[in-house]
């Protein structure tokens, strides 16, 4: 008697076909970049000349030149501060939009919020600019308030970088908390009622250790977008502290030195994983 399934050969090439086109893709447009860009990392660039011996001389010469070890160094503090103080801001606005806001009136009020990052990421950052420089709206409110006798000028400096950050990325962990909290059953805050703990020991012992995920998917992500993020330190922070990709298209446009951006970026990728692994892990032991 025939079996109308289909058998275990034909669904393994089935399987592969499928997952060929994204293989393909991935390979094409991640795996392949990345080891050229591996490769070029070990090469030279010596006057307008590019030396194609192997050695490891653009990664000494990142410990080695200071300049490019701080801009590293930078934007570690710009991307851990940006996390630490979005984290702060969205998860309060998470809970009430959560916990607080009726449940006819939550959709509405997330479109709300997110209805200005429809918007242009160029243009708000621009916008900040505007805000935060000598003619701006907090320069002349302190000139009117007669808190200061002369303009003040907020722009191209770290805090800028950091005030342009936290309003993009403010929102991305909102979601992600939004989401967690909303699948948090309900019966889980009922039970340690039961058990005698009020508002603010559940909040503690209960909602908040079960959000850990969302706040830790949300945090990587900001995490990632943030010390990758070229265009907001260029407009924001100008130049007078550079970040890693400022110091990387520098590299580019002022030299094209190929090798030593790459090697740059190389480093800035291996900080990322290490910070996925570390996320990964933990998130791993929370699930236990």
């Amino acid at each position: 008697m025939s079996s109308s399934f289909p058998r275990p050969a034909s669904d393994r090439v089935r399987a592969w076909g499928f997952l060929f086109p994204a293989l393909a893709w991935t390979a094409a447009f991640f795996v392949l970049p990345l080891l050229i860009m591996a490769v070029y990392s070990l090469w030279n660039r010596v006057g307008n000349k590019l030396i194609t011996d192997i050695s490891l001389s653009n990664y000494e010469a990142f410990f080695a030149k200071s300049f490019l070890f701080q801009s590293l160094t930078n934007s570690l503090e710009v991307t851990v501060l940006v996390t630490a103080i979005s984290i702060a801001l969205a998860y309060p606005f998470a809970y009430i939009l959560a916990e607080k806001v009726p449940e006819r009136w939550q959709r509405i009020a997330l479109i709300m919020a997110i209805l200005p990052f429809w918007t242009s990421y160029l243009v708000r950052s621009y916008s900040w600019l505007l805000v935060l420089s000598e003619g701006g709206i907090i320069s002349n409110f302190l000139l009117d308030t007669g808190l200061t006798d002369a303009p003040v000028s907020f722009a191209n400096s770290r805090s800028a970088t950091v005030i342009g950050f936290v309003h993009f990325f403010v929102m991305l962990l909102t979601l992600t908390i939004y989401a967690n909290l909303k699948q948090l059953p309900k019966n889980y805050r009922k039970a340690a009622a039961d058990l005698g703990a009020g508002p603010i020991r559940t909040f503690i012992h209960v909602v908040f250790p079960l959000t850990l995920p969302g706040i830790m998917v949300g945090a990587f992500l900001t995490f990632v977008l943030c010390i990758g993020d070229y265009i907001t330190p260029a407009i924001l922070g100008g130049k007078r502290e550079l970040l890693l990709p400022q110091t990387i298209m520098l590299q580019i446009e002022r030299r094209s030195d190929f090798p030593t951006a790459s090697a740059l970026a190389m480093i800035l990728m291996v900080v990322v994983s290490m910070v996925y692994l570390a996320c990964a892990r933990w998130l791993k032991l929370d699930r236990l």
